[in-house]
């Protein structure tokens, strides 16, 4: 006889149903042989299994035990597999009679019978419902997770001898639930308020703009301005993450095991600060089965690089490509993965090695050429790529002493809600590539020149800048976008001169550093 249970595996960051044979043949030696191109930790699960049964008390016959996981042609990876290969031996022995329809089962066994987590459930949850299961069974601390995958019963599993109590009937295990109430309280609560920033009013109301229309920005300024204190406060004025993106946010840092024990999802936006001495792959994903990288744990979030010279000019570069395609590709010699990467990228920098360059009061001891090369290392279509650059300035004594606070984070969120909504209502039924555009950062050439309908002295300021800023096309409709941020703001479905001239404002202080 053989005995088949459904299991689950990971493709990326997407899951994908596996099929658990196991068939009982006659030997003199009792032993599981696993094939279906398995690795490492999947044949180690041999032993993980026969001695887990033994502490539960549950029979497995002591013969040759072959061990099928289809589709073969797909590598399978990591310790999820133990559970249903246990299930699947049980059933070939004929020792046990239970249904198995519609049941997916996943989990790694230790050897005293309990289940321990594993990675990236949420995405096998999701499969699982997709291929028509109706219950899946996942170690405890991992239910609230597969919860969040919802229409699929989740049921919490601690060890092996409550599971099988549970499919014979002489017990129940606990359904979990997604409670999406507690997610959308908790989706709004931060510690950290833009109140916190002395001065800086200009910063503030750039990454203002940002926020309405998801630019990206770089921020130049001596050391000590508050250019990392306002990127991590960006997240606050943000919208908060809706149910769908915080799946796709929690299906990445699941498989990336970054979820805490009995977390359900993401519920903030993910900051992501990458030290200047991460790798090309560090920053893009890679590995011999390619994992996720920085830049799609940003996803759905803000990407600050904070130093941004400093970094490996490979790392820099590979910015590009998932900049403007909201994803990257990662191509290994058995096949290509993809991982999703939407971000705002934050980058901040001195504007000299010394940090001093243009400080009212401390000397800088860069020469003319060691300034230049500095910021050359910086490449032009990377900066091309920047919507928003701005300048920070010292602050003075007076300003930082005082008690009084600057504007909050709650004042400037609801400015940027309305700017969004405003925005919402244009792009309604608005898709790019099949993904729905919800912010002006996402337009694409046609819907520029769709959406971005410019008065006359508005068209002929931003001629006049085109001309003698000497912009790229790519520049010219980045321009166009800001714009159409700041006319968000003040619910102007036509760009005015003065929409045109903040834009301007927000984008050529390139030409002070890199002219």
């Amino acid at each position: 006889m053989v005995g088949i249970v459904y299991s689950a595996a990971l493709s990326g960051v997407e899951g994908l149903v596996v099929t658990v044979e196991a068939k009982a043949s006659p030997s003199q030696e009792p032993r599981l042989e696993i094939i279906g191109l398995p690795d490492a930790a999947v044949k180690e699960a041999a032993q993980r299994v026969y001695s887990a049964a033994h502490s539960s008390g549950i029979a497995v016959k002591h013969n040759l035990l072959t061990v099928n996981l289809a589709p073969a042609y797909i590598r399978k990876e990591g310790s999820a597999y133990d559970l249903p290969i246990l299930i699947a031996c049980v059933y070939a022995s004929k020792e046990n009679k239970i249904d198995l329809s519609g049941k997916c089962f996943l989990g790694e066994l230790s050897l005293t019978g309990a289940l321990r987590p594993v990675r990236g459930v949420l995405s096998m949850a999701i499969a699982a419902k997709e291929n028509g299961f109706k219950e899946i069974y996942v170690p405890a601390e991992n239910a609230p997770e597969a919860a969040a995958a919802g229409d699929i019963k989740v049921y919490a599993v601690r060890n092996v001898s409550e599971l099988f109590k549970h499919l014979e009937g002489e017990a129940s295990l606990e359904e979990c639930v997604f409670d999406e109430e507690a997610f959308r309280v908790s989706s709004m609560t931060s510690e950290l308020d833009m109140a916190d920033v002395k001065g800086q009013g200009f910063a503030k109301y750039a990454l203002e703009i940002a926020a309405a229309g998801n630019h990206n920005v770089l921020m130049i300024g001596p050391p000590g301005t508050g250019k990392s204190m306002l990127a991590s406060r960006l997240s606050t004025i943000l919208p908060p993450l809706s149910l769908d993106e915080a799946i796709e946010t929690t299906k990445i840092h699941s498989v990336s095991g970054l979820l805490k024990p009995s977390q359900s999802l993401v519920t903030a936006r993910p900051f992501r600060a990458p030290h200047h001495s991460v790798s090309a792959a560090g920053l893009a994903g890679g590995g011999r089965v390619p994992k996720p990288g920085e830049i799609s744990l940003a996803h759905n979030g803000v990407l600050f690089l904070d130093e941004l010279p400093e970094f490996d000019k490979t790392a820099m570069e590979i910015l590009r490509q998932p900049i403007e395609e909201k994803c990257v590709s990662i191509t290994r010699v058995n096949g290509k993965t993809e991982f999703p990467c939407s971000f705002m990228l934050v980058a901040a920098m001195n504007p000299c090695k010394c940090g001093f360059y243009g400080h009212p009061t401390k000397q800088c001891t860069c020469s003319a050429n060691s300034r230049r090369q500095y910021v050359s290392r910086i490449s032009g279509p990377l900066l091309d790529r920047i919507d928003i650059q701005v300048e920070l300035r010292p602050l003075e004594f007076e300003l930082l002493s005082t008690q009084k606070t600057g504007e909050g984070s709650a004042e400037i969120y609801a400015r940027v809600m309305r700017a969004r909504e405003f925005a919402k209502k244009r792009f309604e039924n608005v898709t790019v590539g099949g993904v729905p555009v919800t912010s002006n950062s996402m337009m694409n050439g046609s819907l520029v020149r769709k959406y971005c309908v410019l008065d006359e002295k508005g068209t002929a300021v931003l001629k006049r800048a085109y001309e003698s800023l000497g912009l790229s096309a790519r520049g010219y409709d980045r321009l166009l976008k800001i714009s159409r941020t700041v006319a968000d703001f003040e619910e102007s479905e036509i760009i005015r001169c003065t929409h045109v001239a903040t834009a301007i404002q927000l984008r050529t202080l390139d030409r002070n550093y890199w002219d």
